[in-house]
């Protein structure tokens, strides 16, 4: 195997997006994905079986596909690394049981890693295919450690701080309720918005006035930042926005629905940023880094760059492409496992829907 600059084929089915990314090394050879978001929309939220079923229809074209677009053939590969949790038992299933077929029939080594993990190993990747598809921050240098990361997808909302990628990685704190991403896609049904909400509240946001109201930002009062320092919770502001929508109904009165996207969106904005760089003061780490889906919102973005900048901190954001979940970043995280030279995983792990995030590889 060659440890030096190893060609890895990763393979990331945690949630409904069938994605597989091929890297040799640090080198972005190609990053193909296939969403059943569409089959999902109907049901306002991704349902675990029909994900795992879309899973098993899309992972043999969409590997044909990657293998395709990195000129590649599969006996060329060093390894195989594919996502074994968080995230759904039955769609981790499938990506788990094709990983280790492949790795069987082609006798090359397996990497089990974690999906959490893999999202900041996207900030290593470089290529001709992320050409145009910029971070926003104009940071081309090597990511360096520690550094602090944000993680913000419809399942996880997590603070993490990385002293090693690939030995050291800790977790600070995590939702203890809904995700933001999910906390978007319910107050966007409470407005009567399709989904996935994100996109939707970034929409009709655009209109509306962030200052109009002023909903709670959980778990940042004095009483609660003892015991959840780096924790969220955007239940109660998914409720707040409820009963305000609510009582405008009740009173036969129009719901200002630019104002409330643009206030829900202004509160979700305020408390993951307060919380990471009250992170990144504490343990006196000025770099910070974003990944996951939600990051594709752009107000998160620029407050971000304005609140980091203001803070004199380093702010690194993946090319958006790389944000939701991909094989690239599965594949790049293999990667940095063997460049390191750890070994390869034994075939008996199976999927772990709520692996740690401090199990870097299983």
């Amino acid at each position: 195997m060659n440890r030096a600059d190893p060609l890895v084929l990763g393979i990331e089915t945690s949630c409904d997006e069938t994605g597989i990314g091929i890297v040799r090394g640090t080198t972005l050879l190609s990053n193909t994905i296939a969403s059943s978001m569409d089959e999902h929309a109907r049901y306002g939220g991704v349902v675990p079986e029909i994900a795992a079923r879309a899973h098993l229809d899309e992972l043999v074209p969409v590997i044909t596909a990657a293998v395709a677009e990195a000129g590649i053939r599969l006996s060329d590969l060093d390894a195989i690394a594919v996502t074994c949790g968080p995230g759904l038992s039955g769609a981790l299933m499938v990506g788990v049981g094709a990983a280790k077929a492949l790795a069987v029939a082609l006798d090359k080594p397996i990497y089990a890693v974690n999906h959490l993990v893999g999202h900041v190993g996207a900030d290593l990747l470089q290529g001709d295919l992320l050409h145009g598809d910029t971070t926003n921050t104009g940071d081309a240098a090597p990511l360096e450690y520690p550094t602090i990361a944000l993680l913000v997808s419809g399942g996880h909302t997590s603070l993490l701080l990385v002293r090693d990628l690939v030995s050291d990685v800790e977790l600070l704190g995590e939702t203890i309720d809904d995700a933001a991403g999910e906390a978007f896609d319910k107050v966007a049904r409470l407005l009567s918005l399709p989904y996935p909400g994100g996109p939707q509240i970034d929409r009709v946001a655009l209109g509306g006035n962030p200052k109009a109201i002023r909903f709670p930002r959980g778990l940042s009062q004095p009483k609660d930042m003892a015991a959840h320092r780096y924790d969220f919770s955007f239940s109660g502001l998914k409720t707040s926005v409820a009963r305000f929508v609510e009582q405008r109904q009740d009173a036969g009165e129009p719901v200002p629905i630019g104002d409330v996207a643009a206030s829900f969106r202004e509160a979700v904005v305020d408390i993951l940023l307060t919380k990471a760089l009250a992170a990144c003061a504490d343990y006196g780490v000025p770099r910070l880094l974003l990944g996951g889906g939600v990051i594709a919102n752009k107000r998160l973005r620029e407050v971000a760059i304005d609140r980091t900048d203001a803070a004199g901190i380093v702010l690194r954001i993946p090319p958006l492409s790389l944000c939701t979940d991909n094989g690239a970043m599965i594949a790049a995280l293999g990667a940095q496992l063997i460049m390191a030279g750890h070994e390869p995983s034994t075939v008996e792990f199976g999927a772990d829907s709520t692996l740690p995030v401090g199990q870097i590889q299983v």
